[in-house]
């Protein structure tokens, strides 16, 4: 082992990132836009590189790839957005449709199966009150929001400002991708520039995975549950469909409440089997598509964050950097992700894990010989984090 390596070398980057961090927190209002516009070039950044493979020059491409993302980012919105507030609308409309169901329904059946006096300890005209009263004070909240920035000129400003600079930083960003890529390897150390490199590659692939992968998944296998249940008959398609697609990164947490919903939807609307098992047939389908077909093709063998890893990130960043820390949630997870499998096997190859190894069996007499040799096996470098 070295020991001329002053104590104070591996600690270099400590200040640095420190600032980082707090330069983040200090400037996270004005950073947003630049974080959206960063985030959506590097989504359209392989399409152009497509482009450009088919001849386009990279002015083009880059022209091409921008007026097509506009393009179905606002027709995501025009769609989107007047179905969801319909859907929304018919809940409220027949949420105590939906309760009485489950009083009259719902809670005897399971009493008759369990033996347990459900009834006694749930009120759904209370939770009815309770709903209608918390909607009225979201609705006053957002009235009284949406009054404050009608008189803030400042703040009406900085979202007009906000919604124009994006496009705009996003066309340069697109622009110059490459050219900044270059740039910033040209500035690491020469002696780090290949691990870094390597390890902003894997990084790339991990938020790759997730992002480009996964959220497609997602989507599409939310548009599948809508449409399946929109032509099974179920009002509440599109809300259903989509929410448990796009909770789908969970496992099983997506297709448990798009079922449990579509079925609930099926009984209180139609009130028999059919509908019911059309309801199944639609998940069934769904899951087999996203099981042999969606995730094979648009995710791959690529390996992504898990689920519990995203939304812890995601909840972390809000709490510490606000919308900004939500932004950049996932690609600090992907790259803390990356950097932690790194370490680790850094640590199996380092002299200290070897040594303790070695020493190990002499220091627990009471471990078969048979029982450290599996161990050894079982610990591999490749072995995943």
């Amino acid at each position: 082992m070295n020991t001329n390596v002053p104590v104070w070398k591996p600690l270099r980057w400590l200040l640095p990132t420190v600032l980082i961090g707090v330069l983040l927190y200090l400037l996270g209002p004005v950073l947003i836009p630049f974080a959206i516009s960063a985030l959506l070039a590097w989504l359209g950044n392989p399409l152009v590189g497509r482009c450009q493979r088919l001849g386009l020059s990279r002015s083009a491409a880059v022209s091409l790839v921008f007026v097509l993302m506009s393009v179905l980012l606002l027709l995501a919105l025009l769609i989107a957005i007047p179905l969801l507030e319909r859907q929304i609308s018919a809940l409220i409309d027949n949420l105590p449709r939906y309760l009485g169901w489950l009083k009259s329904t719902a809670l005897p059946w399971l009493e008759q199966r369990t033996g347990l006096e459900i009834a006694a300890y749930f009120d759904p005209e209370q939770l009815l009150t309770m709903l209608e009263g918390n909607w009225q004070q979201a609705g006053g909240l957002a009235s009284t929001v949406l009054a404050g920035l009608s008189k803030s000129g400042l703040a009406i400003v900085g979202w007009m400002a906000t919604a124009l600079l994006v496009p705009v930083v996003t066309f340069y960003f697109l622009r110059d991708w490459s050219a900044l890529v270059v740039r910033i390897r040209a500035l690491l150390p020469r002696q780090l520039e290949p691990t870094v490199v390597r390890l902003a590659q894997q990084s790339d692939e991990v938020l790759g995975a997730f992002l480009r992968g996964q959220m497609s998944v997602m989507i599409v296998l939310g548009a599948i549950y809508a449409l399946g249940l929109s032509l099974v008959g179920i009002d509440l398609a599109f809300l259903i469909g989509m929410g448990s697609g796009l909770l789908s990164f969970v496992p099983y947490l997506g297709a448990f409440l798009g079922v449990a919903g579509g079925l609930v939807a099926a009984l209180v609307q139609h009130g028999d089997w059919l509908h019911v098992l059309l309801v199944l047939a639609v998940f069934g389908i769904g899951q087999l598509l996203e099981s042999f077909v969606l995730t094979p093709w648009l995710v791959g063998d690529r390996i992504g964050l898990h689920p519990v890893a995203v939304i812890f990130a995601i909840m972390a960043g809000g709490q510490l950097f606000g919308f900004l820390g939500v932004l950049l949630a996932l690609p600090v997870a992907a790259v803390a992700m990356v950097l932690l499998r790194y370490g680790y096997q850094r640590y199996l190859k380092s002299e200290w894990y070897l040594t303790a190894a070695s020493v190990a069996p002499a220091q627990t007499p009471l471990t078969t010989p048979d029982a450290v040799a599996d161990t050894q096996s079982a610990v591999t470098p490749d072995a995943p984090v």
